[in-house]
């Protein structure tokens, strides 16, 4: 397989060729049309002229003499006779009388036009142009004008400039086919070095950067490249971050599975202990339940391709099942759950997915609210949309984590997190969940203030 740089000199080498080419056959019919026509022309102006010498009646041997004494002047070689079988005697070659002048020349003559030919000759080895020019007396023909020329060859034309004029072409041809390659090398180096880089990345080498030449095509196929790899070498840390955060998160409640069971099945844990053991046996495994269900839901959601069905759903009567839902886990840190939607609110959304969503935020704004604070819901509609709030006075994310905080696993307060229970999953779902329904989320947050979570959904239309 051809390089496309090979391809590409071959084609300019080709179109070289065939200006060349060109040339030659633009020179052959400038020939023809300049030098030949040109020597047709100047011979029927001179036989014109020369034809006003006969007066009429018979060809006289004075008329002939004269049209001799001419040609010793001219470059043309002009004679005058009164039968055309008289030329053998004039001419240094031999004439086919009947190729010469036939019937249609013949009538041609009488008619008063000239007889025009062109033929190699042998004997000059060459092209000879001759021209016919009759002498008419009332309809007869008395005689002709016979003027012929021996056409000169391009090369002989040009002399030894033609040489010199190919030897020149030949080294041009040379010349701009290797400024040609060379140009086109150069050219295909960011295409070359793009194409080690690929082979690296396909090596695993996620760190490769090309250089950006220019900002033409092949430099901005290489900064799409260089943006591409960015993105596989921060996807491919974001795996490896996943996988080692998993591994540790589903390490440390396993440990302590395997560790108490082991202690009260060896009997090192005293009677009085074991009902906390087991207690504490039952809440990791949870966790591990818990874990392990949020990462199968999310790598469903992320994988999944065919899109859901959304249908009318009154928002506000879903609200108020959320927080009924959510009541008595807001009444043991004595949080009130405030709730202001608009009934006439129908969005367009699939009804368990949504109710996770809120679920899911609203949890997070008890877990995080001070004892005997509140949480404030609020639904109404905004620029054809439903426009869901949802308020908590809580401790709030400092504003370096909130670009972060839907990240897998990414917790502001990694202990407080683990304590509580939390995988750094939670918004994760969020935003995947709210990707499926058309939606969207803001969060705005300060810290010892509380946070503000803003849900856009569409509504549905009339």
């Amino acid at each position: 397989m051809k390089k496309i740089s090979t391809r590409i000199w071959l084609l300019i080498f080709a179109f070289l060729i065939i200006t060349v080419v060109f040339m030659y056959v633009l020179t052959d019919y400038l020939y023809e049309r300049l030098y030949v026509e040109d020597t047709e022309e100047m011979m029927v102006e001179v036989g014109s002229k020369l034809q006003t010498m006969y007066t009429g009646s018979k060809v006289t041997d004075q008329f002939i003499a004269d049209i001799e004494q001419y040609t010793n002047y001219s470059n043309l070689n002009i004679f005058a006779v009164r039968n055309p079988r008289e030329l053998s005697a004039c001419v240094p070659f031999d004439i086919d009388f009947e190729t010469l002048i036939g019937p249609e020349e013949r009538q041609q003559l009488l008619a008063g036009e000239y007889v025009q030919k062109i033929g190699y000759e042998p004997r000059f080895d060459r092209q000879l142009i001759s021209v016919v020019l009759p002498l008419v007396d009332q309809n007869r023909l008395e005689g002709i004008i016979y003027i012929y020329f021996p056409l000169a060859k391009i090369s002989e034309l040009a002399n030894k400039e033609v040489i010199s004029l190919f030897v020149s072409a030949f080294i041009f041809l040379i010349v701009i086919s290797y400024l040609i390659y060379k140009g086109i090398r150069h050219i295909m180096r960011p295409l070359s070095n793009l194409q080690r880089a690929v082979e690296q990345m396909s090596d695993g080498n996620y760190g490769t950067r090309v250089t950006v030449q220019s900002k033409d095509e092949i430099g901005r196929l290489s900064s799409t490249f260089n943006k591409m790899a960015e993105s596989i070498q921060q996807e491919d840390k974001a795996q490896k971050t996943f996988l080692a955060t998993v591994s540790h998160e589903l390490r440390t409640p396993i440990s302590y599975v395997k560790g108490y069971s082991e202690a009260m099945q060896k009997g090192i844990i005293p009677e009085s202990q074991k009902e906390e053991t087991i207690q504490l046996i039952v809440r990791e495994a949870n966790r591990m339940e818990r874990l392990t269900n949020e990462l199968l839901l999310l790598a469903r959601m992320e994988n999944e391709q065919a899109e859901i069905t959304l249908y009318p759903i009154p928002l506000a009567e879903t609200l108020r099942e959320v927080q009924k839902i959510l009541t008595h886990q807001a009444e043991k840190k004595a949080i009130a759950i405030h709730l202001d939607a608009d009934d006439a609110l129908i969005i367009k959304a699939d009804e368990v997915k949504l109710k996770q969503v809120f679920i899911n935020i609203i949890e997070n704004a008890i877990n995080y609210s001070y004892e005997q604070s509140k949480v404030e819901i609020t639904a109404f509609e905004d620029n054809g949309s439903a426009q869901i709030t949802i308020k908590d006075y809580g401790i709030g994310i400092p504003k370096e984590d909130l670009s972060h905080v839907t990240e897998r696993f990414y917790r502001v307060n990694k202990a407080r997190s683990r304590a509580d229970g939390g995988s750094g999953l939670g918004l994760s779902i969020v935003e995947q969940l709210l990707k499926q329904l058309q939606g969207k989320i803001e969060i705005e947050s300060e810290v010892e203030k509380g946070t503000i979570v803003k849900i856009t959904l569409p509504l549905m239309e009339e």
